[in-house]
């Protein structure tokens, strides 16, 4: 009975499920800023419409 008393106030590992859990987020969240970083910098590079693509374009001739 004291066995199962200890085991039901043992709070060790719902801190370690915490700590998970809050790194998963992070993670995601890195990983989504990443993406939409990369897609601003692509178009930045690439599209017609952006001003540094049109100045590399016009300096060129």
């Amino acid at each position: 009975m004291m066995l199962v008393q200890r085991f039901l106030n043992d709070e060790g590992g719902a801190t370690a499920i915490e700590y998970g859990l809050i790194v998963a987020v992070l993670s995601l969240a890195i990983v989504s800023g990443v993406g939409k970083a990369a897609d601003s910098i692509q178009w930045l590079w690439s599209s017609n419409e952006s001003r540094l693509a049109e100045a590399f374009a016009s300096h060129g001739e």
